[in-house]
């Protein structure tokens, strides 16, 4: 008996431990900064400026001459940068991928358009910490697996639960369309191998029967009929998964011939191939793995890295995403890769800020530093874009201080006292 309490001791010890900071749910605070380099997101950046928050709003960003209380906030050149926005993840659906109980980021069959991941969301999972600490403060949680997988939400990072993180609920349906070609690695000869899918025509017949069978049904008790309705009425939009040329024209096609209009294409290198079609098809883009290698041999070894830069240059509205949730934590790294590849700090910057928050439609209170706007912002001693300048200090969401000290700080100090 001794024995056993000494190990449940042991236990209850070591959750403790692995507990993820309480959430702040207090009152919004009233601050002022002064001398701050503002980072508006749109491409703007005010040097040497004042910011103020109050009631959860930014109600300051710029030059203004006002008498001092005493009670502003030298930051001394530091820089305020906007919430970085992380679209098209599954983190708060998976924990330790290793680990099949810890999954839930799909749903069994290929038809799930009812599918909802908000519900899903755990809201005290480990991985949340990590992206709060390098300004990752908004996210889209979304749904994986099949043909159609069902709808994503959009959630703020420090809450209690899904209800008090959802900020848009439902937001979108997530589409994987099919390649009838593609790449597949070929164990016989260890190369990979362009391979047909020989049920491509099934598995594009079974997305279309969905949305056809929608339009033509007044059903109140099919829940995937509804939730393919609430598309065709314009109540949620579409996000198109693929990555082959081909199926980006023919996916596209389709759902513009339905009368969707507002769309968003999630794809990779296979965009650059036809990306006058993406321009004159007026979709949104999310680019994933842009840490990649190239997909072709004769393609450039920079394909990857340049490949958002290019789409901003044509004018389509561009963000960039992180492919899973265990690294996804250097989605701001990976904007400024894309410096080094044609995109200037402040275009990189719009990609993980507004240009994010307008492919999402949270635009209006998320994704820039503008007087009215929601005070979701951090405070970094340098370039936040950067891995040397990243260096947060303080960070708030909706106006409310998050707290940013977590369990990976507290072994990075353990170990620096042990070993420095």
């Amino acid at each position: 008996m001794k024995k056993l309490f000494t190990v449940s001791l042991l236990l209850c010890s070591m959750s403790i431990v692995a507990l993820t900071p309480k959430p702040n749910d207090g009152a919004a605070v009233e601050k002022v900064f002064i001398n701050a380099n503002i980072h508006v997101g749109n491409g703007e950046v005010l040097e040497n400026a004042q910011f103020a928050i109050a009631d959860g709003k930014i109600v300051r960003a710029g030059y203004y001459k006002a008498p001092s209380t005493g009670k502003e906030i030298d930051l001394k050149g530091a820089h305020i940068y906007p919430g970085f926005i992380l679209p098209n993840t599954n983190l708060g659906l998976t924990e330790v991928d290793a680990v099949k109980a810890t999954l839930d980021t799909s749903e069994t069959g290929q038809m799930n358009p009812n599918i909802r991941s908000l519900t899903s969301y755990n809201t005290d999972s480990e991985r949340i910490p990590t992206m709060r600490f390098n300004g990752i403060l908004l996210a889209q949680t979304t749904p994986s697996g099949g043909l159609v997988s069902g709808t994503s939400s959009i959630v703020q990072l420090d809450a209690w639960n899904w209800e008090d993180a959802a900020i848009k609920a439902d937001d979108a349906m997530h589409v994987n369309w099919p390649a009838e070609w593609a790449n597949g690695f070929d164990w016989s000869t260890f190369t990979m191998q362009l391979k047909q899918d020989k049920k491509y025509q099934e598995k594009v017949n079974q997305i279309k029967s969905l949305f056809e069978d929608a339009q033509s049904s007044n059903s109140n008790s099919n829940l995937k009929l509804q939730a393919a309705n609430a598309v065709l009425q314009g109540e949620t939009k579409l996000y198109i998964h693929t990555n082959n040329p081909k199926a980006i024209i023919e996916s596209i096609n389709y759902f513009k011939s339905l009368g969707l209009n507002d769309l968003v294409l999630v794809t990779s290198q296979a965009a650059e191939k036809v990306l006058p079609f993406i321009k004159s098809s007026g979709v949104s883009v999310i680019v994933t793995d842009v840490h990649s290698l190239p997909d072709r041999q004769d393609a450039s070894i920079n394909a990857a890295f340049t490949l958002p830069a290019k789409l901003n240059q044509a004018g389509i509205l561009t963000a960039l995403a992180y492919p899973g949730s265990m690294s996804s934590r250097n989605l701001p790294f990976t904007a400024g890769t894309t410096v080094a590849y044609g995109n200037s700090p402040e275009q990189a910057l719009s990609m993980i800020s507004l240009n994010a928050a307008k492919i999402l439609g949270i635009d209006e209170n998320y994704g820039s530093l503008e007087i009215g706007k929601s005070a979701t912002f951090f405070i970094s001693e340098g370039d936040a874009l950067d891995m040397r300048g990243n260096v947060i200090q303080e960070a708030y969401i909706d106006g409310r201080e998050i707290e940013l000290h977590t369990r990976q700080q507290e072994l990075y100090e353990r170990y620096k006292e042990k070993y420095q």
